[in-house]
């Protein structure tokens, strides 16, 4: 299959570039693992499901239906190809003598069948984000999910966790999740933000630039109160309790350097945990092509073009920063790929609105960052017999006996000699928990794939797969 772009991720940022790229001639494809597009922002139940009200479970549904209207038009006029449910496994370098650019090798849906090839001129990266996932004793309980896959559960399969929870971690997701699953009928028996608010606050001058951001964050926090879920800030879950299924969770306070206070313990009885430590971009592919990282994102400059000629990124990739700043970056990623593959030069006129939307919405996930950072001593609550790679169940104990007693003092090297990281996810979900509990740097050796690929599809021609 040949096409002018494609686009990997049918969330904001690519669904606002392939918008963009069609309108102004550009052939595109959008690649997605997801049946449906939107990405996790935009979620939507399966319609099996008969869902009779969606919008109830986002907002920004305007400008949803926008961007689904964008694309239905574009589908049937034929400048894009939606390929739906089919997982990205590479991107390569297209040495055809037809043409040079890329080749995205993906495989459809769960059973992996059916690989397909997409030859393109220019590749945008649009991959999104993860959940960063920190351990803590009993996190591997049934019943624990993460906060995000609790928000998928519910706006994706109308389905909840359980009926009464928790909602733990820190950041700016967890009180969409905590006000949803309250307003679907659970009983949410408290949020539990690790932040200290104060930090929040000092971050005055990002947050005065963004005013419909704080009306947002006022609406979440007048949802809380009529569902009357407690508050609990400047504390963390120390412990899930349970034989077999989660029955409930120990809650305790924070000092001033993250350190569990004595005695603030308090055991709050729940079915299900959903916590969240932030998000994470996902470079797998920008890796695998060369193009340069940077503190863990992407780096691209203005144009949001990588250090790899032909090859783009925008959104969660490039630093986690939410939907708006993704259909930003994805709107000045679509004008300038439309241009370049034209031979010229992006024209600024109409692009400044989208500039400018992006600079401050920049500051503006910069000052979230500063202020909602797990805190600083969890690894010190993690128990030596704590599970934290799930893949090969290698314990904290483990880890830390690799450091003390073997003297690893590398994530590498403590992954050669634990197997920590070296199961399906490679190292992409415990990463962060195995460099923590070991007190190494989040490096992360990434492998040339970006998802597990059966061996019969390695084992095609050269032509069907990476070389």
């Amino acid at each position: 299959m040949r096409t002018d772009l494609a686009v990997i991720g049918a969330g904001p940022a690519g669904l606002a570039a392939s918008l963009v790229a069609a309108a102004r001639g550009v052939r595109v494809t959008l690649v997605d693992a997801s049946p449906e597009a939107g990405g996790q922002f935009y979620r939507q139940p399966a319609a099996a499901l008969g869902a009779r009200h969606p919008r109830a479970l986002h907002h920004q549904w305007r400008t949803w239906m926008r961007l689904r209207e964008g694309l239905d038009r574009h589908l049937t006029a034929g400048r894009i190809t939606h390929l739906t449910d089919h997982h990205v496994w590479c991107v390569e370098g297209d040495s055809t003598k037809e043409s040079s650019g890329f080749e995205v090798h993906a495989l459809l849906g769960p059973e992996q069948e059916e690989p397909v090839v997409v030859r393109a001129a220019a590749v945008l990266l649009a991959t999104g984000g993860y959940e960063k996932v920190l351990p803590f004793p009993g996190w591997t309980l049934p019943g624990v999910v993460t906060a995000g896959g609790a928000q998928a559960m519910l706006k994706g399969g109308l389905v909840v966790p359980g009926q009464r929870g928790v909602v733990a971690g820190t950041g700016p997701l967890l009180p969409p999740v905590a006000t949803g699953l309250a307003a679907a009928g659970v009983t949410v028996a408290a949020l539990v933000e690790s932040a200290d608010p104060r930090l929040l606050a000092r971050q005055t001058r990002a947050l005065a630039a963004e005013p419909g951001k704080a009306v947002e964050a006022a609406g979440y926090g007048a949802r809380l109160l009529r569902h009357r879920v407690r508050v609990l800030v400047r504390h963390s879950v120390v412990e899930a309790h349970g034989t077999g299924r989660l029955t409930a969770v120990t809650v305790a306070a924070l000092d001033a350097d993250g350190r569990v206070r004595p005695g603030t313990g308090r055991r709050i009885p729940c079915d299900f945990l959903a916590v969240g430590h932030g998000m994470l971009p996902h470079t797998d592919l920008a890796e695998t092509l060369g193009c340069r990282v940077v503190g863990g994102s992407v780096h691209v400059d203005d144009e949001q073009r990588t250090d790899v000629p032909g090859v783009w990124a925008a959104g969660e990739a490039t630093g986690v920063g939410g939907a708006a700043l993704a259909l930003a970056e994805g709107h000045l990623a679509g004008r300038s790929i439309a241009a370049r593959l034209a031979g010229a030069a992006p024209d600024q006129r109409g692009g400044e609105r989208a500039a400018a939307s992006r600079a401050s919405l920049r500051r503006f996930a910069a000052a979230l960052d500063r202020a909602y950072t797990p805190r600083a001593r969890w690894a010190e609550q993690v128990t030596d017999d704590t599970v934290v790679c799930r893949c090969e169940e290698v314990r904290a104990g483990v880890v830390r006996g690799a450091v003390r007693d073997l003297g690893a003092g590398d994530l590498r090297t403590v992954k050669l000699l634990t197997r920590a990281g070296m199961g399906w996810c490679q190292g992409r979900m415990c990463g962060p928990a195995v460099a923590g509990v070991a007190g190494c740097p989040e490096t992360v050796t990434r492998g040339p794939f970006a998802r597990p690929v059966p061996l019969g599809v390695l084992a095609r021609e050269p032509e069907e797969g990476c070389r």
